[in-house]
């Protein structure tokens, strides 16, 4: 194809409505508008082009305004999927299976999806076509092969994705390949809030439910989807493979009990909002983090993580729930909340230089913190000592989730709450095994867990011994993801060190020795300080014995149980 003059339209009227400050403020420095419909000057004639829908989020069909754009007039579809090896590949390096960045249960989740994509685009008269290699090379050359008249994809608002996507969009622009790249992944238009606030990014949750309105309605599936063609010119495509396919082998793993794909997405949204009440009376803070079987809520974020379950669909599901009914929780503990929540996090992650690092981050406090290597280690494996925290540090590393309330008291402990370990380093663990891993809403809760950005109140912590019992106090959740300790007595469960030597030997554990003791820490706020147990102004103290008496103890559990 010959590379020809342009129209570009679509937001342009963004980048020249706001003046250069507050454009620098909403771009980032590296940021790229959000979308970018260019056609071609000699004419745009739809009738028979031939369309490339880019699937990398957004893996459905429902609620997909790249896809049923790639569908409109087109004589071809070529829905694709590109396998990067960089995310992928196994490294026998790495402290669990995976690669050096992913985890291998959201590796799994990710070919689920893949799989029950390609399903559903069959029934649709249509197919996945699964290529390896690195987008950035593979995109542009399947355009020039296939002649591709455009090019659709949702938008993405990550710093690696935004440069992606702007390298991508410039070939396709000197190929002649009109692109679309609609806002469908988040409610609202993170571009468009920040151009509400002036230019500036709302950094307090209240200051961004007053720039939003109503987000637009999930669009509808297209009825069918026109095949590519037989003859790809030469192109490899490959089956949706299977772990064993990447090199993942002899694996004796407890995988993630939640399986990807739309399907499933579907068929869970369903079964969430049947219950009524429950929907209603959802508020965030009363949720068990111990309910592993039946987790207490609704586990559908690896699924809008994926694309696989339209934020839009579940808020207008949602909000036909609360008609029907006279009362209901409101935001911020609602479930409409939530996923405000989401939104506010991806506006702060768009809008916010350097939104995943402290060094240069304009939000972020820089503080000292410690990077031990033996902290962040014990605590990512689940060896620090304290069982509620290692138990809910082994359901990651085995099912890549845990309950959001057990992931503030982890993420509490490694940071200011026990381990005073550099924030980063945790937000990398559940970066690389959640399968609900977000690269906007991780950094986020990091920052604000830490007490880094957002939420500044350092000594309103989770009580690494406390907090558990109260919901589980005969440690059920405890003996299931840490079996070593599955005949301690549920009175020593929380805290086994306590337990006589009598006991350890009937219950076949011996602290020290099949269980750790509890790791000696720097505490940065904990209200353990100098033999007192009570808080200190200056927030810090080093420890080495977990209490130090059981009088402290008590007077610790009592302020802790007040506080969380």
């Amino acid at each position: 194809m010959v590379a020809e003059s342009f129209r570009c339209v679509g937001h342009s009227f963004f980048v020249k409505s706001l003046p250069s400050a507050a454009l620098r403020t909403a771009n980032c420095g590296r940021r790229r508008s959000f979308s970018v419909s260019c056609s071609n000057e000699k004419g745009n004639n739809n009738m028979g082009k031939r369309s490339l829908m880019w699937f990398r989020k957004g893996l459905r069909l429902h609620d997909n305004p790249a896809l049923l754009r790639s569908c409109e007039g087109a004589s071809h579809v070529y829905p694709v999927f590109v396998l990067d090896p960089w995310f992928l590949a196994p490294d026998p390096t790495a402290p669990s299976p995976g690669s050096k960045l992913v985890g291998v249960n959201r590796i799994r989740f990710l070919l689920q999806s893949l799989e029950d994509l390609d399903e559903n685009l069959r029934k649709h008269g249509s197919r996945l076509l699964v290529l390896h290699g690195n987008p950035t090379t593979v995109i542009p050359e399947l355009l020039m092969k296939w002649q591709i008249n455009e090019l659709c994809f949702e938008f993405d608002t990550e710093p690696y994705a935004q440069d992606r996507d702007a390298d991508i969009k410039k070939l396709a622009t000197k190929y002649g390949v009109e692109v679309f790249s609609p806002v469908s992944h988040t409610l609202f238009n993170p571009i468009d809030t920040i151009r509400k606030n002036g230019g500036q990014t709302p950094l307090t949750y209240q200051a961004f439910l007053k720039l939003t309105g109503k987000p637009p309605l999930p669009v509808t599936a297209p009825l069918q989807i026109p095949s590519p063609p037989e003859d790809l010119n030469d192109v490899h495509v490959v089956p949706v493979p299977k772990l064993e396919d990447l090199g993942y082998v002899n694996l004796d793993e407890e995988f993630s009990p939640h399986p990807g794909g739309e399907t499933e997405a579907l068929r869970r949204l369903d079964k969430s909002l049947v219950n009524q009440k429950w929907v209603c009376d959802f508020e965030k803070p009363k949720g068990n983090p111990t309910a592993f079987i039946e987790p207490a809520t609704t586990v559908l974020s690896p699924y809008l993580k994926f694309g696989c379950l339209s934020c839009r669909l579940f808020h207008q599901r949602l909000l036909a729930v609360y008609s029907q009914n006279k009362k209901h929780s409101s935001p911020p503990v609602s479930l409409e909340g939530q996923l405000l929540w989401r939104e506010f996090f991806y506006t702060a992650g768009y809008g916010t230089p350097n939104f995943d690092r402290m060094l240069g981050n304009p939000i972020c406090k820089q503080i000292p913190w410690k990077d031990d290597d033996r902290l962040l280690a014990a605590w990512r494996d689940g060896q620090t000592g304290y069982p509620w925290i290692d138990a809910a540090m082994v359901q990651l590393r085995k099912w890549g989730w845990m309950h959001h309330l057990a992931r503030h008291a982890v993420a509490c402990f490694l940071t200011r709450g026990d381990m005073f370990v550099y924030w980063e380093k945790g937000r990398d663990v559940f970066d690389r095994l959640l399968i609900d891993s977000d690269w906007a809403i991780n950094n986020g809760n990091w920052l604000w867990l830490s007490a880094s950005a957002f939420f500044h109140q350092y000594h309103r912590i989770y009580s690494p011994v406390t907090f558990g019992k109260k919901y589980d106090p005969d440690g059920l959740y405890v003996k299931h993801f840490l079996p070593v300790l599955k005949d301690m007595p549920k009175y020593y469960i929380y805290e086994p060190w306590t337990a006589p030597l009598a006991v350890q030997k009937k219950a076949n554990c011996i602290i020290g020795v099949d269980y750790p003791r509890p790791m000696a820490v720097l505490n940065s706020c904990r209200p353990l300080h100098c033999q007192q147990g009570m808080p200190r102004e200056d927030g810090h103290c080093l420890f080495t014995e977990p209490f130090a008496s059981s009088t402290v103890r008590k007077q610790y559990d009592a302020q802790e149980k007040a506080w969380c």
